[in-house]
């Protein structure tokens, strides 16, 4: 009778404990606010958090290695890159559910994010309004697409009137932890516009909802 109910007992307080590292380690947002060479500053569900290479956060995030420029984060044993500067609140969770990206709304309800082109660091304007990925010509070159050889020629309305454009493939689009390939962009001459635009091009591969304050990107299977 004992061993039984020792036995009862002891899978109770398993069960207990599966259920609560369970709950520990449902990461549903991450924030990076500053990194250094295999140390960062991390939000984690609203939570400041300072980690070096190879330790792992009370909510079960680990760093693997970071740089001046991004880190590599291991979450329920997957790792994933975080950028600096990310904005993003991207859902990681046990269950196999649509990939999701959060993007909060910042001054005058603009929806700005830092993603990357071609591998890249950029800084985008969400725009739904804008039928592809747009950016200037400068931009363009820095991030090395030649769209001289490679894009063609068109005409586009922007707020100086109408512009030449080039229409161009990029090989990569990411934000948050979802890229995109092969995804269609136009390339502006002159300094309009002044923000890089993820357009339609990529925003269209998500179902969009918007609160007001938070607009969340449900990736489309």
């Amino acid at each position: 009778m004992f061993a039984s109910r020792y036995s009862v007992k002891s899978f109770l307080l398993a069960f207990a404990l599966m259920v609560v590292a369970s709950e520990l380690y449902a990461v549903e947002s991450i924030v990076v606010f500053a990194l250094f060479n295999n140390k960062a500053v991390l939000e984690i569900d609203g939570k400041r958090r300072v980690l070096a290479a190879g330790k792992t956060s009370p909510e079960g995030v680990k760093l693997i290695s970071s740089n001046s420029r991004e880190a590599v984060l291991e979450i329920d044993g997957k790792q994933s890159t975080h950028e600096l500067g990310s904005q993003i609140s991207t859902r990681f969770t046990r269950s196999s559910e649509q990939p999701t990206i959060q993007i909060w709304s910042g001054k005058r309800g603009m929806y700005r994010t830092v993603g990357s082109i071609n591998g890249l660091t950029v800084n985008f304007l969400v725009d739904t309004g804008a039928s592809s990925v747009a950016m200037n010509a400068n931009e363009a070159k820095r991030l090395g697409i030649n769209y001289l050889l490679d894009g063609k020629p068109m005409f586009v309305s922007t707020a100086s009137g109408v512009a030449r454009a080039y229409s161009v493939k990029l090989d990569r689009v990411k934000v948050g932890e979802i890229e995109l390939r092969n995804v269609g962009a136009a390339i502006v001459e002159g300094n309009s516009p002044t923000e890089v635009l993820l357009g339609m091009t990529y925003l269209g591969n998500f179902e969009l909802s918007n609160d007001g304050k938070l607009m969340t990107l449900k990736k489309k299977y």
